[in-house]
């Protein structure tokens, strides 16, 4: 890291905005007065009563939520423009009308629980970059009663509907229990076995369905994607200009593409250490096993020196998450029978996940597999076994040693691991049990990264703001590494920051426990953290000056 980078993130620890304690420049303060703000204070709370309304929507700070602030750039093309622009849904045919087939509506007892307190609006990405009550959850979800009530579903409602990230932190946030996320799924579902879209949106679609779902196609494009990234030519087309003719779609799919490294073979089982304590099987993943290999060999390395026997199942595929996040609910109920299957024939006593995603998603097996014959109990069964790495690591505790890592660290809450499945708590817990870590806490950390799956690539410019908001946060706390728990957040963040000229280190959270238990030195984790597999490729030259971060959220 350059003295420059240094001083740069000291200025930005040194002289943070109001009412946003450790904020770097540009992150938006909190909106009320900080004069009254006690001395030393790190909550960001005001008054008690800031504190108070904060945990009770499942935020553990005044600072976790979203902190206004001007209107972000793309509101026009996201609210009233969408007619003219790239963003929204323009051209989308005649308006549907029902609004809903009879396969699976939103259910109106769900829609019902909802009684507009608006306790979801400061955590809804959308709405804290709009201000657009339609692009609130209780704004979609009026949309989804209107429907339900015989209204026909226009190319606007469709527009408000199709901008959510699904991030589930209105699922944390509602004191009344409303389960959007079962909502928004079968409203998805019905938009997109229903709706006409604009033939780009179609290819673009079939493009991401049709090759991010499947690891051997994944595997295929290694090849001539490692011999791109090598030659240096996507900073020609970048300098020539070519790249920013390309749909924004797949300029972001371009932008996003991780360092590519080596791909060890798992070994299909793999003993404890010491006293056996659990036998699991291991998740692999799409993504996560083809462009961040080194997370699933850091994963079973510290499940073993926990005493844990570990499986890979070979004939494991796609979890259906993706699939699933994106309506095409045919498709993610194929892919969790093959999962189903692969891990009935394993014999395992736990299903460990390391993408928050793919988890989240597995837990709600039971529920996509509701109608299909044979398969309810199955589904609920395989689901009941999931966990989290974090998660199992916290519940078994500590068995190998740990050794020192001295460093500060921000950790970065992935939305599906947070509020989808309630984990908080034990990734911090476990990153604190190593010795010498020093964790930072991150403003904003309720809002979405933008990533949101395939988000950032169906929806770029509105990815791209929430990702800037991110990076400013985690540039605020003066950490030296991020840490995640979701490939989708690490390419997020990390190509966000590369593109701000503040590439920095980020890893999982398994890989430095991994780094801990193995007692690498601090450097040598930073570094693979910042070159290795799955680090954002550099894209400004040396020599060169590095692109000044946005001024503005």
């Amino acid at each position: 890291m350059s003295s420059a980078q240094d001083q740069h993130r000291g200025a930005a620890r040194d002289a943070p905005t109001a009412g946003a304690p450790g904020a770097s420049p540009g992150t938006v303060p909190v909106e009320a007065s900080a004069h009254d703000l006690a001395p030393g204070a790190e909550t960001g709370a005001l008054r008690s009563t800031d504190q108070a309304a904060a945990e009770a929507i499942g935020s553990r700070r005044p600072l976790d939520l979203g902190q206004g602030g001007p209107v972000a750039a793309s509101a026009a093309a996201a609210t009233v423009g969408a007619g003219t622009t790239i963003l929204g849904l323009p051209g989308i045919g005649a308006p549907l009308s029902p609004a809903f087939d009879a396969h699976h509506p939103p259910d109106a007892a769900l829609v019902g629980d909802c009684v507009h307190c608006g306790f979801c609006l400061p955590t809804c990405p959308t709405y804290v970059l709009w201000g657009e009550e339609m692009d609130s959850p209780r704004g979609r979800i009026d949309i989804m009663k209107q429907g339900l009530e015989g209204d026909p579903l226009g190319a606007d409602a469709v527009r408000h509907l199709d901008q959510c990230l699904g991030c589930m932190a209105c699922v944390t946030a509602c004191p009344s229990g409303v389960q959007y996320d079962k909502l928004i799924e079968a409203t998805n579902a019905q938009l997109e076995r229903r709706i006409e879209r604009p033939r780009s949106q179609q290819l673009m679609r079939t493009a991401i369905y049709g090759l991010f779902p499947y690891p051997r196609r994944l595997r295929v494009l290694r090849g001539p994607l490692r011999a791109y990234q090598a030659s240096g030519v996507g900073r020609l087309l970048a300098r020539s200009g070519l790249l920013a003719r390309l749909p924004e779609g797949l300029q972001a799919m371009e932008a996003l593409a991780p360092q590519l490294g080596p791909v060890g073979r798992l070994a299909e089982r793999t003993a404890a250490t010491g006293t056996r304590r659990r036998t699991v099987g291991l998740l692999t993943g799409c993504v996560q096993g083809t462009f961040f290999p080194d997370v699933n060999a850091a994963t079973v390395r510290v499940l073993a020196a926990e005493g844990c026997e570990v499986v890979v199942p070979r004939r494991q595929g796609c979890c259906g998450a993706l699939s699933a996040h994106g309506g095409r609910e045919a498709e993610a109920i194929a892919f969790a029978k093959a999962v189903i299957t692969a891990f009935e024939a394993a014999g395992v006593e736990t299903v460990v996940v390391n993408a928050a995603g793919c988890g989240s998603n597995m837990k709600e097996y039971g529920h996509q597999l509701r109608d299909e014959p044979g398969w309810p109990e199955r589904a609920t069964a395989l689901a009941a076994k999931v966990r989290d790495i974090t998660e199992l690591l916290a519940e078994l505790g500590p068995a190998a040693e740990r050794h020192p890592l001295p460093m500060k660290v921000a950790y970065q809450d992935a939305c599906h691991l947070a509020h989808a499945q309630g984990i908080r708590e034990q990734p911090r817990q476990l990153l604190r049990g190593v010795p010498g870590i020093e964790l930072k806490e991150l403003v904003e950390a309720d809002i979405c990264c933008g990533s949101a799956g395939t988000y950032n690539l169906l929806n770029p410019e509105p990815a791209r703001e929430l990702g800037e908001r991110k990076a400013r946060a985690v540039l605020g706390t003066g950490a030296q590494m991020m840490v995640t728990a979701n490939p989708g957040c690490w390419m997020q963040v990390a190509t966000t920051l590369e593109r701000m000229g503040e590439r920095m280190p980020v890893a999982h959270t398994v890989q430095v426990l991994d780094a801990s238990i193995r007692g690498l030195p601090v450097d040598q984790l930073l570094t693979m953290a910042l070159d290795g597999p799955g680090t954002a490729v550099p894209r400004i030259p040396a020599g060169r000056d590095s692109v000044p971060a946005p001024s503005t959220p």
